[in-house]
């Protein structure tokens, strides 16, 4: 590509795109070799050494993975990105590519329960302590849980299931005076909703099993680096990066890759030493999807808007948490960092507990009943016997998971099917057969004529709602 400005759509598809020199291969190959030749004695040495940057051995690096990388480091419009196995070795690395025993991370309560469980847990038993920040909206409760020994904060710009979207400037201002990184996992929102970098945020980490991949069928997760960070403003507090090295003939990452310290050494010392590689062919399918990203992203929001709208309106439920809706204490920083859609993975409470959330997703048919998220395809889930079944009743109320509250991950599918379908699941709550779905009336399903004109012109490709509904 030029250095001329692009559009995102561009970027997905052209960005970070070597020629092959050997054939001319339009879509980069698979490297699917464990090792690579090098042409004589000298090369070898060169490789090791870092002055020639050819490939050695794929778990420090692959052909197939750099390309994904380059393209995700563009998007993110970060310097560097390391592609890993899974959104939970992405985090990994990003947490001990800055912390140490002894140090302690401030993060908001409503992340994803298997990095909670990373922070309490694994990193704990290593002397890395925790806090939890319980309304991530209150930068006051981010800065009193700062502690002398602090040293990164983390959230999720959209987390699950409570879509309660994440004030980045706000949090990363308080990072920032606190003297620590703000590390966010973007992954429900992606680069084509929100770039956390161009709001303060300093490392960027993604599940790009998710929406980046979108189709299911592989697993990869990314650390990206925004390079704005000043690792060397204290270096007593970041003795990893700007001690002097042996590796590094005396000087410390930060004399050697100045802004880049932090991804270098993630990359050298913490994954290829913890090996979380990714086949080169899952590297695949994830740049496969990249290349329809904003497609498919404007399309799951503008559904799960559609959607949501359609729940808020339903008798049977007490709440819809979408960000999207105008009714969600979250609109306003959705409409502020999100104004091409607040993403389409969110949840709703029935009134009447678990036996109600069982009946409705029971009787759902296009719905998925499965622990994924960002597929194409729509999804269901009972957060309260699942994700979150290891907590206790006190602890998910706190958290607002009810026993009735149900997630959904909104697909890429005519809408008007997406509502039938949740439909039976109103009817058999009323205890009506699937054929009297089409009694409810169409106010009732989706909204006034004015709303069911938005969504046509909402949702590209979805004119048969009016007709169907």
């Amino acid at each position: 590509m030029t250095d001329e400005a692009h559009g995102f759509a561009t970027e997905q598809v052209h960005g970070g795109f070597q020629p092959d020199a050997g054939h001319g291969a339009r879509v980069p190959a698979i490297h699917m070799s464990s090792g690579f030749l090098f042409e004589d004695f000298d090369q070898a040495r060169d490789r090791f050494a870092g002055t020639d940057d050819g490939y050695t051995y794929t778990r420090l690096g692959n052909p197939t993975n750099a390309d994904v990388e380059r393209r995700i480091a563009l998007l993110e419009r970060g310097v560097e990105s390391i592609l890993v196995g899974s959104g939970q070795a992405a985090a990994t690395i990003a947490f001990l590519g800055v912390l140490q025993a002894g140090d302690h991370v401030v993060a908001a309560r409503s992340i994803y329960e298997g990095t909670k469980g990373l922070l309490v847990q694994n990193l704990g038993r290593l002397g890395i302590e925790v806090d939890f920040v319980a309304d991530q909206r209150d930068l006051d409760e981010w800065a009193r849980q700062v502690r002398p020994n602090t040293k990164a904060f983390f959230a999720e710009t959209i987390p699950n299931p409570k879509n309660d979207v994440l004030d980045i400037s706000g949090v990363a201002d308080t990072a920032h005076r606190a003297g620590v990184p703000l590390i966010v996992d973007n992954t429900l929102a992606t680069p084509y909703l929100v770039r956390p970098f161009e709001h303060g945020a300093d490392i960027v980490v993604h599940s790009a099993s998710k929406f980046l991949s979108g189709h299911g069928a592989g697993l990869g997760g990314v650390v990206v680096d925004g390079g704005t960070f000043d690792w060397s403003a204290s270096p007593e507090r970041w003795v990893h990066l700007t001690s002097p090295e042996r590796s590094l003939g005396g000087e410390s990452y930060v004399d050697r890759y100045g802004s880049r310290a932090f991804i270098v050494f993630a990359r050298d010392v913490v994954a290829s030493r913890i090996g979380p590689t990714p086949s080169p062919f899952n590297s695949f399918l994830l740049r496969q999807g990249i290349e329809t990203l904003s497609l498919r992203v404007e399309r799951h929001s503008a559904n799960a808007l559609a959607v949501a709208s359609f729940l808020e309106q339903q008798p049977e439920v007490t709440s819809v948490d979408y960000a999207g809706l105008a009714s969600s204490p979250f609109h306003d920083l959705a409409q502020r960092y999100l104004p091409r859609g607040a993403g389409s993975v969110f949840a709703f409470t029935l009134d009447g507990g678990e036996a109600a959330a069982r009946t409705f997703i029971d009787s759902v048919q296009l719905f998925s009943r499965m622990t994924h998220l960002g597929d194409v395809r729509s999804l269901i889930l009972h957060p309260a016997t699942t994700t979150h079944a290891g907590k206790t009743p006190e602890e998910r109320a706190d958290q607002g998971i009810d026993d009735g509250l149900i997630r959904l991950s909104v697909g890429i599918e005519d809408v008007a099917d997406l509502v039938r379908d949740l439909s039976r699941g109103f009817a058999a709550l009323r205890g009506a057969g699937v054929g009297a779905v089409g009694a409810v009336g169409l106010e009732a399903r989706v909204g006034s004529d004015s709303e069911l004109a938005s969504l046509e012109h909402a949702v590209p490709g979805n004119h048969v709602i009016a007709e169907e509904l």
